[in-house]
């Protein structure tokens, strides 16, 4: 969002313009910042033969998957029904790479059946895999590197009571498993957790998967997860991508010299891809003051963004109605009843009731967190692109809410 002749602005359309298209509160996403983050990604890892899937878990619009795809992106998807909505935004099985993590069985011969790639996290279930199909189905299985890394303990996946991956201390027990079913793997993952900021993380996480691939010569790529940590706060900073890709490149390339089939390097952003790109706007619909506190309450709450309840994470907040007004300090929260506060004493120019207020950095975990709590609806979608923009999801409605009751009959 940049301010631009005194009016705010997302991809070229005054924010006012896009809150009266679809009404408040809106999730607002610029086209443009996600195309930006794919180049800079592919930039960032020249020197390496990469192939970037999008975590689609992060924000699951249909629109947003097609246009992932124009910019020759993957899908990895975390459940069946990812797959799915993957396969109907039109990416190829090829294209989709399914890494569940304690689901039935069932799921997993569903993906079968779709023919897209499959990633396995348990011994059981890769035993179980195997002895169903043997070298007729490759698979990518998934370690637990046990390195204990990402901004909340909530998002970290690596450590070692984590219940992500297959231990590489079971390393053993996955080859005899895969000597007694004739199982091919033709991929490794690993992923340690998000928001990560240490480009240190992911090579040590890099050099233990190197580490054990030398036991898969079947292989064809490494997946290196994702977790990059993008900016929320102003004096933030995020992962040093290029400098990650410079050395990943060089320790790649020695790895690759020693084998006569080289491997990709796969990686599965999600936040880095969206959360810039994504705005959420809502209205003031009161300025409440109390003994102690100064709230602005909107018209909005942990039902359409949990994540600064769940995670305590910052976005930043601006009152787009006064981009000149007096500073003042307020605690912004929701219409919800919790405590469902977006932010305590934070500097924002005065608000009055009616002013409209954007949530930045709010493309990830979003919409695709949100819920129906205290029967409300959840919000619409707007995609602007190339300076249009278009309405991609509608907001729901109290028949929405109520079209797969059923009558009991008390």
């Amino acid at each position: 969002m940049e301010l631009k002749d005194g009016t705010y602005r997302i991809g070229g359309s005054p924010v006012e313009d896009l809150a009266a298209l679809a009404g408040t509160p809106v999730y607002v996403y610029d086209a443009g910042i996600i195309d930006r983050q794919v180049h800079r990604l592919r930039a960032a890892f020249t020197d390496i033969p990469l192939r970037v899937l999008y975590a689609c878990k992060a924000l699951t619009n249909m629109t947003v998957l097609r246009h992932m795809r124009t910019l020759g992106c993957g899908l990895d998807a975390v459940s069946i029904q990812e797959v799915e909505i993957g396969l109907r935004a039109g990416f190829l099985p090829k294209e989709i790479l399914f890494t569940p993590n304690m689901v039935a069985y069932s799921e997993y011969q569903r993906a079968v059946e779709l023919g897209v790639m499959i990633n396995i996290d348990s011994l059981s279930v890769l035993e179980h895999f195997g002895h169903d199909f043997g070298d007729r189905v490759p698979v990518c299985i998934r370690f637990n590197p046990h390195i204990m890394a990402g901004g909340n303990e909530r998002i970290s996946t690596g450590h070692i009571d984590s219940k992500f991956g297959i231990s590489i201390h079971q390393l053993r027990h996955v080859e005899r498993v895969l000597a007694t079913t004739g199982l091919r793997v033709n991929g490794l993952h690993m992923h340690t957790g998000s928001d990560i900021l240490d480009a240190e993380v992911f090579l040590q996480g890099a050099e233990i998967i190197l580490e054990i691939a030398g036991s898969f010569p079947s292989i064809t790529f490494l997946d290196l997860g994702s977790g990059f940590k993008v900016p929320y706060k102003p004096d933030d900073i995020g992962t040093d991508i290029e400098d990650l890709g410079k050395q990943l490149g060089e320790r790649l390339a020695r790895f690759n010299a020693e084998r006569t089939t080289p491997v990709e390097v796969w990686f599965e952003p999600g936040k880095f891809l969206v959360s810039e790109a994504g705005v959420l706007l809502v209205r003031v619909d009161q300025v409440k003051h109390t003994t102690a506190t100064v709230f602005a309450g909107v018209d909005s709450g942990l039902n359409h963004s949990i994540r600064p309840m769940l995670y305590g994470s910052y976005h930043g907040i601006v009152n787009v109605s006064s981009p000149e007004g007096k500073p003042r300090i307020y605690t912004v929260a929701g219409y919800i009843c919790e405590t469902d506060t977006f932010a305590w004493d934070r500097k924002l120019a005065e608000v009055h009731e009616g002013d409209l207020l954007a949530f930045l950095n709010a493309g990830a975990y979003g919409y695709s967190m949100a819920s129906n709590y205290n029967s409300r609806p959840r919000p619409p979608e707007i995609l602007v692109k190339d300076g249009k923009a278009q309405l991609i999801r509608r907001r729901e409605t109290i028949e929405d809410l109520l079209a797969t009751q059923l009558d009991g009959g008390t």
